[in-house]
């Protein structure tokens, strides 16, 4: 059992598709588990204000006719920060998808959400260190069962859970806590949500892509500061951008 000091929020969500800077979210599930073992549950599906492509509709069978009333992410940014508030976050391939799209939204709203001190713990990076598989194969080799109604985003949350809590029992080096399993597995630590930037292993932030891969983004914007108007009117998520900024900001200052 996943002892908790505070509430983790498993997220899921089904979008128009996988680009974090032109798609959008359009349905959200979140499970909170809560220190007492409780859980509270949050679905909603979102208008994107966007087609939805009809491959994409195939996959998770949400169509355009049914999200044409429902909310936009906009207008139901505030609530879905205040059922994240104070929690950990959980998902599956979380850290590299669901949150990454989920901030985009947020900044797109103009709402400010701080995840600085949350901690994130991805189900896929573990079932990927121990069993490189799919979610369906870990829900198969973890709790031998087969998932029923993929890409239904509460299934396939509440599958994430299940694998979780089958993955500590299988895996007592894991411990029962958010801080032990991410001690085993690492924890990611990131710049951009879209790893354009990453740290080295000095903890100095570089370049994960590009003419530039692997050199320190502030020697390059202190060399060639036209590399920094170039990526601000490119097809760059937004908080790709915002940290692009903070680090000009940053360079600028050194170089006074």
């Amino acid at each position: 059992m996943l002892q908790l000091t505070r509430p983790i929020a498993f997220i899921d969500l089904e979008t128009t598709g996988v680009n974090l800077s032109t798609d959008r979210i359009v349905e959200i599930a979140i499970v909170k588990l809560l220190t007492d073992g409780s859980r509270q549950v949050k679905r909603k599906l979102i208008n994107p204000q966007i087609p939805i492509p009809a491959a994409t509709t195939e996959i998770h069978g949400i169509t355009n006719e049914m999200v044409k009333d429902a909310p936009t992410f906009k207008q139901a940014a505030n609530e879905i920060k205040q059922f994240l508030e104070q929690c950990d976050l959980g998902g599956y391939n979380s850290n590299r998808f669901d949150i990454p799209m989920l901030m985009e939204e947020f900044l797109r709203a103009e709402m400010d959400v701080d995840l600085s001190n949350r901690k994130m713990i991805d189900v896929q990076h573990i079932f990927y260190q121990m069993e490189p598989r799919t979610l369906t194969a870990a829900y198969k080799f973890f709790c031998n069962k087969e998932l029923e109604n993929a890409h239904s985003a509460e299934a396939d949350i509440n599958a994430t859970i299940e694998v979780l809590e089958a993955q500590m029992n299988r895996y007592p080096q894991l411990g029962s806590s958010v801080e032990s399993v991410l001690s085993v597995i690492g924890e990611d630590k990131i710049v951009d949500y879209a790893r354009r930037f990453i740290f080295d292993d000095k903890g100095v932030e570089v370049f994960n892509f590009g003419k530039f891969k692997g050199k320190a983004v502030a020697d390059v914007l202190r060399g060639e500061p036209q590399y920094y108007d170039w990526m601000m009117k490119g097809d760059f998520p937004m908080h790709t951008k915002q940290k692009l900024t903070e680090l000009f900001n940053k360079a600028m200052l050194k170089n006074k």
